[in-house]
Formats: C-alpha cells, structure tokens, sequence
C-alpha cells in the first residue's frame, strides 16, 4: 500500500499533476456550489464544451491555449444568453443548441486546420501534460476566483438564494451572473490539463452536490465539498498512474462513487428518522 503512494511520486509530471489536482479539487467544489444551488449546472457544460474551438485555433495561431479556451469560453456563454432573450426559446434549449454547435465547430477545425492537438488529452485529461507552467497557471487562476468570491461573498449569497429580492434591492444582478459566467469560465480553463473539457463538470457539480445531500448551509457545502475534491483528485490520479487510465475519466469516477456513497447514507438515515 505504501508503494501505491509514494511510487508515482518519484517522478515530477506526478508531483505536478498532484498539485494541480488538488488546487482544482478546491477550486471546483467552490464555484460548483452555486451552480448547484442556484440549478445551473448545464451551464458548466455548456462552457466545456464551448472552449473546443478556442483551443484549436489558439493552438493554430500559436497563442497559449488558456487564452483560446477563456475567449471560446466568454464568447459562447454571451451568445447563448442573447439566445435566451428571445421570449420564444427556453433557457435549456438555448445550452443545448450553443454545447452542439460550438463542440462541432471545434472538431471541425480541428480537422480543417489539421490541428496537432492531442484531443483525446485534451477531453479526457493528460497527466502526464502537466508541467510546472500548468500548475502556476492553475495556482494564479485559482487564487484570482477564491479572492473575487471572498470579496464578494454576500452579494453572491443574497443573489444565489433570492435573485430576485438581490435585484430588488439595488444589487447589479447582471453584473453578478456575468462575474459568475467568468467563474465558472476560468475554472474549467484551469481544470482542462488533468481533468479535461468533458470531464470537467463531474468536478464543478460531483463534490458540490455531493456536499449538498450532506449539509445546509453554503459556506458548509463548500468546504465539505473541497474536502470531497481534493479526495477525489488525489485518489484518481493514482489510481489514473497505476492501472493507465485517463486522469479525467478515474477522477469522474471516484467523484460519481463518493455521490454514490452520500446517496445511500442519506435515504438511509431519512428512512430511519
């Protein structure tokens, strides 16, 4: 058991992955929390999938590929809401139309480009793509969207449970969901490298929603829910090591066991109260 451990981090692509891991085992429990709360979860799946083409010609233009994945990221979630308010198209219409049509543009100029990215990495986690620059990337982005939610921590609360009382009261709530759409943006840009863009969302809403079954207060959801993060990145990541699986997929296992587990104690204990 001690050399299941401590083999894999002899070697530095670990030791960085690891690092990477539980930043964004931290990270996506926090803002995964009011996708949850506030049921907008499609949302992170809608932006995982938008960032596709942004990669393809970052990669192309030979720009960092973070960038790429932000601009595709920023840009899909803005045409999706003018989308929205059409009064004829429904919210969950709209994410389905902008998640097809941005993955498919991505795969396709993919194809038109002749792209040298390594798409399976890139959807279904790398670890042995993480390097030092990634895991100062992932620290610098996670520590931007930690400080902005602490700063604004009330408003978002206030928002988050009652949008509209938030409006009412002179809060700017557009400009809160956009801050939001940021968020979430950003912490898919950073968790792609281990996780991967479509494996990404079982990080923002698996240990969020998880933590949800378990407690009732939102500060509680997240720290419960960084504590499942981090467990669910370590533990998938050697596992990923030793049996030569993607990071992202062993990852969105442990991640959907550990809700798995939750569920089960929780109609347990409700049907013996």
């Amino acid at each position: 058991m001690l050399n299941f451990v401590l083999d894999p981090l002899h070697y530095e692509f670990f030791r960085n992955a690891a690092i990477v891991g539980v930043t964004i085992g931290i990270l996506c429990p926090i803002v995964g929390s009011y996708l949850v709360v506030q049921r907008m979860t499609l949302l992170g799946n809608v932006i995982s999938h938008a960032v596709l083409p942004g990669l393809v010609l970052a990669n192309y233009l030979g720009l960092d590929l973070i960038l790429g994945a932000f601009l595709a990221g920023s840009f899909s979630t803005g045409l999706m809401s003018w989308i929205q308010t059409q009064p004829r198209i429904r919210p969950d219409a709209a994410m389905a139309l902008t998640l097809s049509a941005f993955f498919a543009l991505g795969i396709a100029l993919s194809s038109l480009l002749d792209s040298r990215l390594d798409l399976e990495a890139l959807l279904f986690g790398d670890l042995l793509g993480v390097t030092i620059g990634d895991t100062i990337e992932t620290g610098v982005i996670t520590a931007i969207v930690i400080v902005a939610i602490i700063l604004h921590y009330k408003e978002l609360l206030f928002y988050t449970f009652d949008p509209i009382g938030a409006k009412v009261a002179g809060l700017p709530t557009r400009q809160i969901h956009l801050g939001l759409v940021v968020i979430v943006t950003l912490t898919i840009v950073a968790s792609m490298k281990t996780v991967g863009v479509l494996l990404v969302v079982s990080m923002l809403v698996g240990p969020a929603v998880t933590a949800y079954l378990l407690v009732k207060e939102l500060h509680e959801m997240m720290i419960l829910g960084v504590i499942l993060g981090v467990l669910a990145n370590l533990v998938g990541l050697f596992l990923s090591y030793h049996l030569d699986l993607p990071s992202g997929a062993a990852i969105a296992i442990i991640t959907f066991l550990l809700f798995v587990v939750a569920f089960l104690w929780r109609h347990w204990r409700d049907r013996l109260i």
